[in-house]
């Protein structure tokens, strides 16, 4: 049975790419802006070292990072940047692990089921929610994820964060660091992937240390054994080497030129204030056409907690309520897997281990045209689906 009155829409978008990870290549983007002066040398050599710090200056430069914090390529992506730094500095303290969807519940397992630091307290909610940070105790270290990415819920700041912490903070910042402003003085380790906001190449992880964070390595030394892609110490002090274009191991460098050229065209369209800016045209774009639209609402209640990134919605309304649960769950899938076969839209299913929902990627490298042609046919095809299931 197929629903007719509501039409076909005309317009598909230019770029129907709207994952959370690995996101949209920046406009523009083609093989031929990948400098290839580094494929085929070694990582170790002038020209490759050279690539890879010429990474973390523009990453340093364009994110307005300080002077004295250290910035290092790491690997694994996000996921060995923050195991890195949460193997190298959690058990001085007691720790806070402060977690509102999956892959903070990684950091949280990790602490739980693998560190196991004395002191622990977990901090969870639901997706959509965010705990109280503001109960954490300054003497803590912390862990925890700026930005939800499968949920869709950010915190709105880091007033919550004393300036006279005795703990370090470990920040997951890899959905928020290009498009969500960043406090410098209350992140001591932060740590992003290359394939995230500026849709780069993947299995490259950046961490970036305050110099409270040295000083906690430095002066640390874990009870529990660290794997050689976790050492950043040479005896008692951190590799500066790692800091400056050398690595634990072998990176791509095919992946460096690809975040590079990110990077060159993110200063080329205004820098920052222009990447938090089409991050928050964008999602202002799906945040109206939610807010005019009765059978879906924003996983987050809370405005000042909603992502301008990976916007995550659920559906509501007498009819989807009367589904059964495996039926609940196929409208979602249904809706994403029609219009990807058509080309209109790919990747825009809810996160599995979230509610039954859409998540439309509306960071810097999305075109708000390409958003802003998707919601209709999102739709059409609801239409089609709800009439399927009637």
């Amino acid at each position: 049975m197929t629903d007719t009155t509501i039409p076909q829409p005309e317009l598909r978008p230019n770029c129907p790419n709207f994952s959370s990870g690995p996101t949209a290549k920046f406009p523009g983007w083609s093989l031929d802006k990948i400098n290839t002066i580094a494929m085929g040398r070694s990582h170790r050599s002038a020209t490759g070292k050279g690539r890879l710090k010429y990474a973390i200056d523009l990453s340093r430069e364009l994110l307005g990072i300080p002077d004295d914090y250290l910035i290092g390529i790491v690997p694994a992506s996000d996921t060995g940047a923050m195991e890195l730094a949460m193997w190298n500095m959690l058990g001085a303290r007691p720790v806070t692990v402060a977690a509102w969807e999956s892959f903070g519940n990684v950091w949280i397992q990790d602490a739980v089921s693998q560190l196991k630091p004395a002191g622990l307290t977990v901090l969870d909610a639901d997706y959509g929610q965010i705990p109280d940070l503001s109960q954490i105790d300054p003497g803590d270290d912390v862990v925890f994820t700026y930005n939800g990415t499968t949920s869709g819920a950010k915190i709105p700041n880091t007033d919550w964060i004393s300036d006279a912490r005795d703990g370090v903070t470990i920040n997951d910042a890899t959905s928020a660091i290009f498009a969500q402003p960043m406090d410098w003085s209350k992140l001591d380790a932060t740590t992003y992937s290359w394939q995230k906001v500026m849709g780069s190449e993947a299995g490259h992880g950046m961490l970036i240390l305050s110099p409270r964070a040295v000083a906690r390595i430095e002066n640390h030394n874990p009870d529990w054994p660290l794997p050689k892609i976790f050492r950043v110490k040479k005896g008692d002090k951190v590799d500066r080497a790692i800091f400056d274009g050398a690595t634990i191991n072998t990176p791509s460098l095919l992946a460096t030129e690809d975040y590079i050229a990110s990077l060159e065209w993110a200063k080329s369209v205004g820098g920052l204030s222009e990447l938090h800016a089409r991050a928050d045209r964008n999602a202002q774009t799906v945040f109206d056409w939610i807010e005019a639209t009765p059978w879906i609402r924003n996983m987050v209640d809370d405005p000042a907690k909603r992502t301008n990134t990976g916007v995550c919605m659920v559906f509501q309304g007498d009819w989807y309520d009367g589904l059964s649960d495996d039926n609940k769950a196929a409208v979602p899938a249904k809706i994403a897997g029609m219009l990807d076969e058509m080309d209109i839209g790919y990747d825009f299913n809810g996160y599995r281990d979230a509610p039954p929902s859409l998540r439309i990627w509306c960071g810097s490298t999305v075109e708000q045209e390409d958003v802003a042609r998707l919601l209709p046919w999102i739709e059409w095809a609801y239409a089609q689906v709800k009439a399927e299931l009637s």
